[in-house]
């Protein structure tokens, strides 16, 4: 089955949510019924299911995900390179390793053969995320958690985030590419084209890096801007929109984020001070399938529309969106003398790989903009361009605190 999407529409987004939940399943389990065999996880013993369909076993074979593998490296405190090195080219190591940390064992004595050590087991309960195979067959293991960790899931957070937009009032719109699914994540891009202001300031002398042959997705130009002539494009207005965020497996918060939109390219930058964040800490969970009640489920959800519709009332206002535009002009204006060597001091403080250094250089250069305001164009260009929608989440993230560092030096 599916588990990511890319440059997605909604429709596609809560198509796939909807596949994925007939398929998951949520697990506690003592460390005694979980082991791994030849790289993958099994379940021994753990409580069936029981669903409108009838008993669903949960035992069974388990594939396991990239982030099942942090847990694993979390859990039981085997270092993840050694633990990626395992499971690449020895899972008879990775299998005797985990199998160890999980079961504990005992070492006999040289001669008499009685046990002369004995390691304790892992001892704690683990919540496992997972989805089921087909017909009985291999499943696949999303994530290994703690059991006090709250479930927050991504169709119930987009509904409820959504509901809190409707109640604000304000029209939006999600990009035909506005959403994607990632294996840690869920990202939504929602824009007001209607709340705008001009920033000639924060734009003097810009232009679109993806004339020219180049390409962008698109990630947060509304559907029917995407294509307009460049020319009618280059008038310095700046769009409201936000950013909404969560992650089933651990991997962060539910999110959600206020952005500005570029209308010359299509460019988002967050504005992270400002986002609304809610973790997933949960009460402790009995061993078993987990089953929240409607109750349960329906508290929480009414938060997040609830904190939701405040947020864009808020942040979806031409005040709030001026703002932050002047907040940003002062470092903006700061001239750039060396690009190479700035954005290599910004690479390095930001943990930009060398690839996303180049991509950055030859957008600042593509850009025009020979200023601060420039290089924070050139990362938010940049995040249009990487195929890992996490990633290009965190180039937007980075971006004023990037600006900050070119304008101050």
């Amino acid at each position: 089955m599916e588990t990511t999407i890319r440059n997605a529409s909604l429709r596609d987004l809560s198509t796939l949510l909807h596949e994925q939940r007939v398929r998951s399943l949520d697990v506690v389990a003592p460390s005694n019924k979980i082991r791994s065999e030849n790289g993958y996880i099994y379940l021994d013993g753990t409580e069936a299911e029981l669903t409108d369909d009838g008993v669903m076993p949960t035992e069974g074979k388990y594939a396991v995900s990239d982030v099942f593998d942090d847990g694993l490296s979390t859990k039981l405190d085997i270092p993840r390179a050694y633990l990626r090195r395992m499971r690449e080219s020895r899972t008879d190591i990775l299998d005797a390793t985990v199998n160890g940390w999980l079961h504990g064992g005992a070492v006999g004595h040289r001669t008499s053969g009685l046990p002369e050590h004995t390691y304790p087991a892992y001892g704690k309960p683990l919540m496992l995320r997972l989805f089921r195979g087909d017909d009985g067959g291999t499943g696949f293991a999303r994530a290994l958690l703690s059991d006090r960790y709250g479930i927050n899931d991504n169709l119930d957070i987009l509904m409820a985030a959504l509901d809190g937009v409707r109640a604000a009032g304000v029209e939006v719109h999600i990009p035909q590419g506005g959403a994607d699914l990632t294996e840690r994540r869920m990202h939504v891009r929602v824009v007001a084209p209607q709340v705008s202001v001009l920033a000639p300031e924060l734009l003097a002398n810009y232009r679109s890096p993806f004339d020219g042959g180049r390409s962008g997705t698109g990630r947060w130009m509304p559907d029917h801007l995407l294509h307009e002539a460049q020319s009618d494009r280059d008038t310095g207005q700046v769009f409201a929109g936000f950013a909404i965020r969560n992650s089933e497996v651990g991997a962060g918060a539910w999110k959600i984020s206020p952005v500005i939109i570029f209308r010359t390219c299509g460019n988002g930058t967050t504005i992270t001070a400002d986002a609304m964040r809610s973790p997933h800490i949960g009460a402790k969970l009995d061993e078993g399938v987990i089953k929240w009640t409607a109750d349960t489920e329906r508290k929480a959800l009414q938060l997040v529309t609830a904190r939701t519709r405040d947020a864009v009332a808020t942040w979806l206002d031409p005040v709030y969106l001026q703002s932050k535009v002047d907040a940003m002009n002062e470092d903006a204006s700061t001239k750039i003398n060396d690009a190479p060597a700035v954005i290599e001091f910004i690479a390095k403080k930001m943990l930009y790989s060398d690839v996303e250094q180049k991509s950055i250089l030859d957008h600042f250069i593509a850009g025009g903009q020979t200023t601060a305001g420039g290089i924070m164009q050139a990362i938010t260009a940049t995040a249009q361009t990487v195929d890992d929608a996490d990633e290009a989440t965190r180039l937007e993230d980075g971006a004023i605190e990037a600006l900050a560092l070119a304008g101050r030096g």
